[in-house]
């Protein structure tokens, strides 16, 4: 499962979890930072992306249009990148469960 971060969140985040999460990426990484919820969704879509980010937005857009892509909330408010990783690794079987799961589009993480 391909994981694409947001901007609310760290790029520092990727090299931490790339493996166990490969050709998982950053919006810096692609030149999308500072663009339109919609483009990044409509990118995540294209390229079986997993949108992964703390903007409710996003929530909003998954619980209207359904998926794909599919859409990972993390409800943790002002945390360090540290918690972050530690929530993507010790949430990996619950992840990949998600990913696989054919009704689901929004998972909740806190």
């Amino acid at each position: 499962m391909k994981l694409l971060l947001d901007e609310n969140l760290s790029d520092r985040i990727i090299p931490q979890i790339v493996d166990i999460y490969p050709n998982s990426t950053h919006v810096k990484l692609l030149a999308l930072t500072q663009s339109d919820d919609l483009l990044i969704w409509e990118y995540a879509k294209a390229h079986d992306f997993v949108i992964v980010s703390k903007d409710s937005d996003f929530h909003q857009r998954s619980l209207v249009y359904g998926h794909p892509p599919k859409f990972i909330y993390l409800r943790v408010g002002n945390c360090s990148t540290a918690k972050i990783v530690q929530i993507l690794r010790e949430n990996y079987t619950t992840i990949s469960i998600f990913g696989n799961a054919e009704q689901e589009s929004i998972l909740v993480l806190t």
